[in-house]
């Protein structure tokens, strides 16, 4: 089943611009300083508003507007009740963004995803109706209990922001994003994502446990009395942007410099990933894309209009963790995706 929200009421936005401002125009060439900066002053204020209702997980929340500013999805793998469903709320919320909510369960259909056509008996035709995928920010709430043809579904939208329903193509809303939860423990009744889902997640990362004073004050916000008219804390959530603004950043953000050499230095990486004895299937020419619009981001969020190599090395962890799959003998020797990409960063050189 799906859950339809709708967004907050537009409140006061960093700088009071509007989505028509000269800062975040259509340019074509190389992105400003000013804009670099302007657009890392207004992702603070979103992340900011965020950590009013997920507390202690700064970094958890700063990745989340990074995999938006690469035009990216996020895959968050973690064990229940520790604020993954919490988080894509937040976000939504903080956006200003329409938000769907789909349960994924065993009986879930690709149309209950994408939508179907439907006979409609006063006309006699056949009329779309559109499914939760159709918003701004989609949560797929344990998407690993679905069959892989329901997760399928979301191939097509995740990839080239688009639906095919019947032979027609619908566009999807930019900006266009969707953070799906999965649970690693709990393995009865669930499905595991095939390879062709997880490389579509630009990256991947775990919520993990809040420290004691963090839980603390989550216990207070989540427990104490909401303010008048909210039914739940994230209710409390104010807009710090608009949709317009970050698909204008999104796009912006892709104007960000990186030198031909570190971009050679991505391709070096990719093929030491795929030549490592412990290796089985390594990076993909996909997840060296990601790797770039993810250091660009990481740039943009810092107010740099260029990149630094120190952006790649900072995310190819969230960014590669999920796609690489160890040998049978590097598994049951214990070795990690984390630990072969740092081997594959200490033996490639920058240049």
């Amino acid at each position: 089943m799906s859950e339809h929200e709708t967004p907050l009421a537009a409140q006061e936005f960093p700088g009071g611009t509007t989505s028509d401002d000269p800062a975040i125009s259509e340019a074509t060439g190389p992105l400003s300083e000013a804009q670099a900066i302007e657009i890392a002053e207004e992702a603070r204020a979103v992340t900011a508003e965020i950590a009013t209702v997920v507390e202690g997980k700064p970094e958890v929340a700063d990745l989340a507007l990074l995999v938006l500013l690469a035009g990216g999805h996020l895959l968050v793998e973690d064990i229940p009740g520790v604020g993954k469903t919490m988080l894509a709320k937040s976000l939504a919320a903080a956006l200003g963004a329409t938000r769907h909510r789909i349960q994924f369960t065993p009986d879930l259909l690709p149309g209950d995803v994408t939508g179907a056509s439907v006979f409609n008996q006063a006309t006699s035709q056949f009329e779309f109706r559109p499914g939760a995928v159709f918003t701004q920010v989609l949560l797929a709430d344990e998407i690993n209990r679905a069959s892989p043809k329901t997760q399928s579904a979301l191939l097509e939208a995740m990839e080239e922001r688009q639906v095919s329903v019947d032979g027609v193509t619908y566009p999807l809303e930019e900006p266009f994003m969707v953070v799906a939860t999965a649970n690693p423990v709990e393995m009865e009744g669930t499905y595991r994502l095939p390879e062709a889902q997880r490389d579509r997640f630009l990256a991947q990362t775990s919520m993990g446990y809040p420290v004691a004073g963090a839980e603390a004050r989550m216990l207070a916000a989540q427990t104490g009395p909401v303010q008048g008219g909210a039914r739940e804390v994230i209710d409390a959530v104010r807009a710090r942007t608009t949709p317009q603004r970050i698909a204008a950043h999104v796009r912006a953000t892709r104007r960000v410099h990186i030198a031909p050499g570190l971009l050679e230095y991505v391709v070096r990486l990719a093929t030491a990933t795929r030549s490592h004895q412990q290796v089985a299937l390594g990076a993909s020419p996909r997840a060296a894309v990601h790797l770039v619009r993810a250091a660009k981001a990481r740039a943009a969020l810092d107010g740099r209009p260029h990149t630094h190599p120190e952006d790649v090395r900072a995310v190819i962890g969230p960014v590669w963790r999920h796609r690489l799959h160890l040998t049978p003998q590097a598994l049951s020797r214990g070795a990690s995706t984390g630990e072969v990409l740092d081997q594959v960063l200490a033996a490639t050189p920058l240049s």
